[in-house]
């Protein structure tokens, strides 16, 4: 009997969903497949190394990628590619994130949905397909609200010398104050966006602090004046978040939102539970 494989990919990790015939699911992680950030062969060295699944032992008949860097036909033909190499399987669709947030946070459902973890992305969902999004510039020009933008701004505030003494004295505690260091890991690492986000623990941790709440709370601002806000539906229908960032600091957007008088849908970790439920739905229609 076949299986169908779902996999959600971030910048920072992939989340990999195995539903068998029986409709019971298997669970596998491992490092992002960001098309923007790595190449065919680190790809392909990825999934061999590090996703623990025996192609033909699970009889795969359907491969269902969700993932950041796939915004254009070139990059899904490039995962596409990379996924019927590894598990020699003929049915491989290759989506963006935010379909694949869309539909696990609305399902067949009309919203507006945002993606706020190591990146960041927004779009108006009509339940069925993705009818506008503002394009997504990345963590060097946009990616407001996100964990690559918090961690930008811990730095600044580090550095420049706002962070008021406790904070300075936690985070040189933590992360040490060689700024040459963390310049060399910002500009010549592959990776810096996920270098960059892992600052965010510094402000899950110093909660409750005045000056770590100004800056998740102006990021959050920037990310609903640039994005959401340019969206006309966002007063008509529930606002949607998928994502770390948005999870961990739902508090502020409930916040946000009631002074912005919009209506808070499902603010969701991760997507997988909701792409699961989706697509066993399909299965079931089918």
């Amino acid at each position: 009997m076949s299986s169908i494989l779902i996999a959600d990919s971030g910048s920072s990790k992939t989340d990999w969903s195995l539903i068998g015939s029986n409709h019971k699911t298997k669970h596998f992680q491992t490092p992002g497949l960001n098309p923007f950030f790595r190449t065919e062969a680190d790809c392909l060295q990825l999934l061999n190394d590090e996703l623990k699944i025996n192609p033909k032992k699970e009889s795969i008949s359907k491969i269902i990628f969700y993932g950041a860097g796939v915004k254009t036909k070139n990059e899904a033909d490039f995962v596409e590619k990379i996924l019927k190499k590894h598990f020699g399987v003929k049915k491989v669709e290759a989506h963006s994130d935010m379909l694949g947030a869309a539909r696990a946070a609305m399902g067949d459902k009309k919203g507006i949905c945002c993606i706020l973890g190591t990146g960041s992305n927004s779009c108006y969902y009509n339940g069925k397909k993705i009818m506008q999004q503002n394009p997504s510039l990345g963590f060097i020009i946009g990616d407001e609200g996100s964990g690559t933008y918090l961690g930008k701004r811990v730095l600044q505030y580090f550095f420049y010398n706002t962070f008021d003494d406790e904070l300075r004295e936690a985070f040189r505690n933590k992360y040490g104050d060689d700024l040459s260091d963390i310049l060399k890991k910002v500009y010549k690492d592959p990776l810096a966006n996920r270098y960059l986000a892992s600052f965010t623990q510094f402000l899950m941790e110093h909660r409750g602090h005045y000056m770590v709440e100004n800056i998740i709370e102006d990021a959050f601002i920037d990310f609903h004046q640039r994005h959401v806000l340019k969206y006309r539906e966002s007063w008509k229908h529930p606002i949607h978040f998928i994502g770390t960032v948005a999870y961990e600091f739902k508090d502020i957007i409930y916040s946000l939102h009631e002074q912005y008088g919009l209506e808070t849908g499902n603010i969701m970790k991760s997507p997988a539970e909701g792409l699961i439920k989706f697509h066993k739905e399909e299965l079931e229609k089918s």
